[in-house]
């Protein structure tokens, strides 16, 4: 009999390939794996909520794992965090959860944070953990375009050419664009994304707030219907994975 358990991750996803176990570098599910057989010593799969990027980081990323060992929920989390060391990765929390859960199929939305550093200065601090652009961007035009991408569309113009999705139509549940100080931060939240639908949207805006373009412009970009006509991908420092919603 396996006990099925419901993990809280935090980690930073600059040392890794992404989410997903892969040949050509360090994963965060391939940390994760090894850590639970070190503690455990079963062989399984870590499934979460979203597979993240290269570079993306998660604050709230949601994974489960089945185990056949009688264990406690806070056994899971500190056994896990113990093997992770020093990896960039941490079970912030643990807990048994019904068979039937699924961290990606039970979900009903997922939410992410854009980070924008915007100063002269470069970053120190911030370094590999938000996008630094050096010219002065206007926070207000930003968030004013970002309102015409709310609800239901085709975001063909926002989605990756690599992205697999069955449809490019998603509904944007929130957008906004928050300053405060030399940061702006874009909030955005949806049941289901498609592949670089956020860092596509942030470097769209960005293009906004440069008055390269207007709102009435990302209008027509969104109709336009063609990659080719949004602004430049995000780099995927400035990204996180701030939570994942469940009924």
């Amino acid at each position: 009999m396996t006990t099925r358990f419901k993990l809280i991750l935090e980690y930073d996803g600059g040392p890794f390939v992404g989410w997903q176990r892969q040949d050509n570098g360090p994963s965060v599910q391939a940390a994760l794996e090894e850590a639970v057989y070190a503690f455990s010593g079963e062989r399984l799969v870590v499934h979460c909520a979203g597979r993240t990027d290269a570079g993306v980081h998660a604050v709230a990323q949601v994974a489960h794992i089945d185990l056949h060992r009688t264990t406690r929920a806070d056994t899971v989390r500190d056994a896990v965090n113990y093997h992770l060391k020093p990896q960039p990765v941490a079970v912030i929390r643990a807990e048994v959860v019904e068979p039937d859960f699924h961290a990606r199929f039970s979900a009903t939305g997922r939410s992410y944070l854009y980070r924008i550093v915007n100063r002269r200065a470069p970053l120190v601090l911030d370094a590999g953990r938000a996008w630094w652009v050096p010219k002065p961007l206007d926070a207000g035009a930003m968030a004013e375009a970002a309102l015409r991408l709310l609800g239901k569309h085709d975001f063909t113009s926002f989605r990756a050419s690599e992205c697999q999705a069955d449809s490019p139509v998603k509904t944007l549940d929130r957008l906004e664009v928050v300053r405060e100080g030399e940061t702006i931060d874009i909030h955005a939240g949806a049941r289901s994304f498609l592949h670089h639908q956020v860092r596509n949207i942030a470097g769209t805006l960005k293009q906004v707030g440069l008055g390269r373009w207007s709102p009435d412009d990302i209008s027509a970009i969104l109709e336009a219907r063609n990659r080719a006509a949004a602004g430049e991908t995000a780099p995927p420092e400035g990204l996180y994975l701030t939570g994942v919603s469940y009924d």
